[in-house]
């Protein structure tokens, strides 16, 4: 079974707990991304969607004077980069996660989201279809 860094986005985009709704919008429109590890001092504590922020700003939060961490989650699922695909997209799917941190020795590695693993489904489908002909 492939590891999960097979697939990951690798040296993902990071912000500080401290930046505001409209900074990690603008990273995840400049990057075209929807999910954003968020770090406190280099370290990860959390992360931020697209979505968070979306529901957050419809509720009238400012998005120029609201803080990530008022809307991070911090119970993020985190894996090694040797974890085993499989393992990695059933629990993706148990709790319904878009997104999963991939930690290393030195911090974030990578990110492994719901997109990552559709590329990996059609790359691993396009083999079995190519060892059946």
């Amino acid at each position: 079974m492939p590891a999960v860094s097979r697939y990951m986005t690798a040296h993902p985009y990071t912000i500080d707990r401290g930046a505001t709704f409209a900074e990690a919008r603008a990273v995840m429109h400049d990057h075209h991304i929807r999910h954003v590890p968020v770090l406190d001092r280099g370290q990860l504590c959390g992360i931020v969607s697209l979505r968070d922020l979306a529901l957050y700003e419809a509720g009238g939060a400012d998005p120029a004077a609201s803080r990530v961490d008022l809307v991070m989650v911090d119970t993020t699922f985190v894996v090694t980069s040797d974890a085993p695909l499989d393992e990695v997209a059933e629990i993706m799917a148990e709790h319904k996660y878009g997104s999963v941190v991939v930690m290393g020795r030195d911090g974030v590695e990578g990110i492994f989201t719901a997109v990552d693993a559709c590329r990996a489904l059609s790359t691993v489908l396009r083999q079995v279809t190519l060892e059946l002909v």
